[in-house]
């Protein structure tokens, strides 16, 4: 095969990055495809000429080719130029029925073009290709592009369909595998990797999927893979902004230094004369490393090289309001929408700051919690002193104070939250920090008791403090680590612990060495591996400390402030080669939990039925039998082999309901304990236990269970009205008020009792003026209620009852 020389643009990207070269180009070619191929090889002047010459011959290449010139002067920041070019293409049909489907294929690029300017011609866009598909089904460069407009405009459902037409068609095209990997991606699908590997074995020879995996071994910090396929990208396609924005982000994140960074900023200056999109592509790859400074000021450069551009604006407002500039954030995503109205991230997003604006800020001496009018007097009475004790355990364990006041805005919809987080309803997690903002889920986001709501507070608040210290470089493993570490640190119970799955997964070398924890944060196989990946991670953490000290945390997390990276820091501080360090974490994980492992047994033992999971089974076959002695036996078993299963219907809670059936509440208190002692989330637990210690007089008891469980049901009233009277009976009239504080914020409908009880608990706390304010109140309400009378007199007494 013969090669063409390389092109002085080419030329300039190969010298640029190493291991590329430029495409390999037959003689035997159409004219319009030997012009598209000095496109794909980096002579941008010569394809230009090429495709300007074309245009002007007439026959059946000439609308093809005058929309590829068009595309081409846009792609070069021709802005204008290439509108000109397109609106002149468009305006040369007079008679759409004498229209081929190639005709129509032309068009619908060239109203592409022209959707820069009038995003309404995105729609004239779809018609024109619909209709070319319509025309030549087979046509499938027509389906490929309206895969690539429906991804691009944030339809999924229809790019996946358009990409599937083709594979239909013709299962190895490179260009629609990698358009159903660009599909994964936009859905946060962990397949995307793996589609997109499939895309390369396809073709390696498509830029887009080098790009693509660049992207994806970006945001797994594997900064020399993405640089490698960055690098491929542009070899083949000197124009592809985004893999030369992922080449400069290697450069700014991965430790590359300032001069890589320049050197690719100043090449591209070149290529391209508004490449607003390079520096967008930089700012969101930021903004995936938690970089959001820098992510707003990266994309303040891209709205500097193109005023207009709706990318950039949007990437710099969505920074913004992540930075708590609520005000300017929202101007600059206006602004984009404007030029962009079918973002839908973007329209999500500004609904919500619409509902946003609507809520209630209640400030503390630290922070500002802004939630939904109705909850934000009672959410914050149990918060902000959960939060400001958080603040001073964090501060010491640092030796870092962050920028005050901290905002978190707390989300009665899960929607709502996920579209503050990534702009699309359906994000799994609970809360999320930006450093010194903080968004959470609310209670009433979730069921009742679906989660703990203070430890998921106080997990977050941890996230603010590492990233602080670090500069936010601090690698997602190491942050998500130490913020569930915090969580068992802050009180019992708190932060992820065991499960069989967790277990068996390690068992099964499912779960990746220290070196590469981050894979099961960015690259998950399974549902289950995100959940693993926390405790993982945590165990990593807390093994560090407890092997080389508080001391190592911090100098790691200032190590990474400084520019250092993971291999070359945790040898630096921890004096351990990687190697030897994965071996060393792996043996303390499996001798930490030797007997879980052999409970959870091979994959071989657990196809003959006696591992932990067939000892429950056999359990739950004789309790349903009524066999109660037998299933007492297997439940036994079950925890003698894994005593620190605490699992919602696991051996301990089964053990404690047939203790209970037996009328043995010491027994059944006993196994309970070892569910609500470890696991933050079992609700049933806890109120069983709180009833059994009350039937007991435990108040003392039956107050810490009632205690935890306030963190899974904060905005519960009956719970604190409970609470309340347990607290009031052991002598803690302080948490009493606070509780009667919560129930009377919440409206209850009986709000006369509500405030009596709250004066009554005042009284008993020894603050005489507020009971007495809070009696009178009362009064005013209810002039007759006789309690409310005593009260006072009682008050007016000084305090003496008679």
């Amino acid at each position: 095969m013969t090669r063409v020389r390389i092109g002085p643009s080419c030329m300039l990207a190969v010298l640029a990055v190493t291991g590329g070269a430029c495409l390999a180009v037959g003689q035997d070619r159409s004219p319009l495809a030997e012009a598209r191929a000095l496109l794909a090889q980096g002579r941008l002047v010569e394809a230009d000429s090429a495709l300007a010459r074309l245009s002007r011959v007439a026959g059946p290449e000439q609308r093809l080719a005058g929309a590829s010139l068009a595309e081409l002067r846009l792609r070069r920041g021709r802005r204008a130029e290439a509108i000109d070019l397109a609106a002149g293409l468009v305006g040369t049909v007079s008679d759409p029925s004498d229209l081929a489907a190639r005709d129509w294929l032309a068009l619908g690029i060239a109203e592409r073009v022209l959707g820069e300017s009038d995003p309404q011609r995105f729609k004239n866009a779809l018609e024109a290709l619909d209709r070319a598909v319509e025309m030549d089904s087979s046509l499938v460069e027509g389906h490929l592009r309206l895969g690539d407009l429906f991804l691009e405009k944030y339809n999924a459902p229809d790019a996946r369909a358009a990409y599937g037409e083709v594979l239909r068609r013709d299962s190895g095209n490179a260009r629609a595998r990698l358009g159903v990997a660009r599909v994964l991606l936009f859905e946060g699908s962990p397949a995307a990797g793996a589609a997109a590997t499939a895309a390369l074995a396809a073709s390696a020879e498509l830029a887009g999927t080098h790009t693509l995996l660049a992207r994806l071994a970006l945001d797994a910090e594997q900064y020399d893979s993405a640089a490698v396929h960055a690098r491929r990208a542009i070899s083949l396609d000197s124009l592809d902004l985004e893999a030369w924005g992922t080449l400069a982000a290697v450069a700014a994140l991965g430790g590359g230094g300032g001069q890589g960074f320049e050197a690719a900023a100043a090449i591209v200056s070149r290529l391209h004369s508004r490449p607003a999109a390079f520096y967008a592509a930089l700012a969101e790859a930021a903004a995936r490393h938690r970089r959001y400074a820098d992510a707003a000021r990266w994309a303040r450069e891209g709205i500097a090289a193109d005023p207009a551009d709706a990318r950039a604006l949007g990437v710099l407002a969505m920074n913004e309001l992540r930075l708590g500039q609520m005000d300017s954030g929202r101007v600059h995503l206006e602004a984009s929408f404007e030029r962009d109205p079918y973002h839908l991230w973007h329209k999500n997003t500004l609904d919500l700051l619409d509902a946003v604006a609507k809520f209630r800020t209640v400030s503390s001496q630290r922070f500002m919690l802004v939630a939904p009018p109705a909850q934000a007097e009672a959410l914050a009475l149990e918060l902000v002193p959960l939060l400001e004790a958080a603040y001073d355990s964090l501060v010491t364990r640092y030796a870092y104070r962050p920028p005050t006041p901290i905002r978190l805005e707390i989300y009665d919809r899960h929607a709502d939250f996920s579209v503050r987080t990534v702009g699309l309803p359906g994000l799994g997690a609970l809360g999320v920090s930006f450093g010194t903002v903080l968004a959470i889920d609310a209670p009433t986001a979730r069921p009742g008791g679906a989660f703990n709501w203070g430890s998921t507070a106080w997990h977050e608040l941890a996230h603010t403090f590492t990233l602080g210290v670090s500069g936010h470089r601090v690698p997602r493993w190491l942050s998500e680590g130490l913020s569930v570490l915090e969580e068992r640190r802050a009180r019992p119970g708190w932060g992820a612990h065991p499960s069989a799955g967790f277990l068996v997964a390690l068992q099964d070398g499912r779960l990746p060495p220290l070196s590469r924890l981050n894979d099961g944060f960015v690259r998950p196989k399974r549902a289950e591996d995100i959940g693993n990946a926390y405790y993982m991670a945590s165990l990593a953490c807390e093994w560090m400390e407890a092997t080389w000290g508080l001391d190592a945390i911090r100098r790691l997390l200032q190590g990474y402030a400084e520019g250092g990276h993971t291999p070359a820091l945790l040898q630096r501080v921890l004096g351990v080669a990687p190697g030897e360090l994965d071996r060393r974490f792996d043996a303390y994980v499996r001798q930490r939990f030797a007997k879980g492992l052999a409970a959870v047994g091979s994959a071989a033992t657990r196809q003959s039925g006696g591992d932990f999971a067939a000892m429950l089974e056999r359990g739950q076959r004789a309790l349903t039998a009524g066999k109660a002695p037998e299933a007492r036996a297997a439940f036994e078993d079950a925890l003698e082999s894994f005593p620190e299963h605490a699992e919602s219907g696991g051996p301990a809670e089964q053990l404690a309901a047939l203790a209970l059936d037996a009328g043995d509440t010491t027994r059944a208190l006993a196994y309970l304990a070892r569910v609500t002692g470890v696991n933050d989330g079992a609700a049933d637990a806890n109120q069983l236990e709180a009833e059994l210690r009350l039937a007991r007089g435990d108040a003392r008891g039956a107050l810490a269970a009632m205690e935890r469980l306030a963190w899974m049901s904060p905005l519960d009233p009956g719970l604190h009205a409970r609470l309340a009277e347990a607290a009031s009976r052991t002598g803690n009239h302080a948490r009493a008020v606070r509780a009667r504080r919560v129930v009377l914020a919440q409206q209850p409908g009986d709000a006369v009792e509500a405030r009596y009880q709250l004066a009554r608990a005042l009284a008993d706390a020894g603050d005489g003026a507020a009971a007495r304010r809070e009696v009178l109140r009362t009064l005013e309400d209810a002039p007759g209620f006789e309690a409310a009378q005593a009260l006072l007199l009682e008050l007016n007494r000084g305090g003496r009852r008679p």
